[in-house]
């Protein structure tokens, strides 16, 4: 009698990762594979990889997401030259607690002391909560879904569990997955208010493209599975670097990392698995994996 198998569920399905980048300033591939070689720079440098057009008025972390963005894209240093041909039904999914809490602020401490004719045209945009989203859609011209996380320590693999959705679900081709936080006072000031002792929080960014196999234009390999939720904590990651307290950037800064480490063939596992979360948000793991590993797993099975 032939062997039966119960079809993988829809939600179960890998999906591709395309192409991965991890922006910490100070950083390089050394310290978190993704990274560049030189050292990952700051925010007041992001021309250097973005170009000065258009960052007038940007936000630290918004220019941090640009420059991962801009990396994972494999795109050359500068503005773009020509619309990119994926751009079309490109979700944006970013994940970012403490992203913007700069300029909502400083612009509320300006209205409330001296009114709302002292706000800066250029502040106001950046008080709206997804302004680093819209501002990766409408620099590469993303016209898919357009989504902010806001959701703690586990935003990072929540902005990819949403990704996933949109993708499973037909709402998009293709999707870009950003993690950002900043690391100003007064986002310090509040990620230091986190029960347990969190640490430090550091200004960093990570990128990951996801799509269905053949969705972007690149092959890498790579897959990433669905995401898990743990209400206990799960034990540490597989070799997962310790480069500092990123909060919600964390899920998608290792994520890409992982990535980096699997396609450049330095790592001999074939897969790893991703973390983030505290006691007081639970716990996210995903599974990023080869392609051929996943093949060779089906096979035997």
């Amino acid at each position: 009698m032939p062997e039966t198998r119960t079809p993988a569920r829809a939600a179960d399905q890998p999906l591709a990762v395309a192409g991965w980048a991890t922006h910490v300033p100070g950083l390089t591939a050394a310290d978190l594979p993704g990274s560049p070689v030189e050292p990952a720079c700051g925010p007041d440098d992001a021309k250097d990889v973005l170009g000065r057009k258009g960052l007038l008025g940007k936000e630290p972390s918004t220019r941090l997401a640009l420059c991962a963005t801009h990396r994972a894209l494999g795109l050359p240093p500068g503005k773009l030259t020509e619309p990119l041909p994926y751009a079309p039904g490109t979700a944006v999914v970013v994940a970012s607690n403490l992203g913007n809490v700069e300029t909502v602020s400083t612009v509320l401490d300006d209205m409330r002391s001296r009114g709302g004719s002292v706000v800066s045209p250029l502040d106001a945009p950046n008080a709206s909560s997804n302004v680093i989203a819209s501002s990766i859609a409408i620099r590469y011209g993303f016209t898919g879904p357009n989504l902010a996380v806001c959701s703690g320590a586990t935003a990072g693999l929540d902005a990819v569990r949403l990704a996933r959705l949109l993708l499973l679900a037909g709402r998009a081709e293709r999707a870009v997955v950003v993690g950002v936080e900043p690391a100003d006072p007064v986002a310090r000031a509040l990620a230091a208010l986190r029960p347990g002792d969190p640490g430090e929080l550091i200004a960093g960014a990570g990128c990951v493209l996801l799509g269905r196999p053949g969705a972007w234009p690149t092959d890498t390999g790579v897959t990433v599975g669905p995401v898990v939720r743990h209400t206990s904590d799960p034990g540490p990651a597989d070799g997962q670097a310790d480069v500092g307290e990123l909060y919600g950037a964390a899920g998608v800064v290792h994520l890409a990392a992982a990535a980096a480490r699997l396609a450049g063939g330095a790592d001999d596992a074939a897969g790893l698995t991703v973390r983030c979360g505290d006691a007081d948000d639970a716990w996210l793991t995903v599974d990023v994996t080869r392609a051929e590993a996943r093949r060779e797993a089906g096979a035997a099975a």
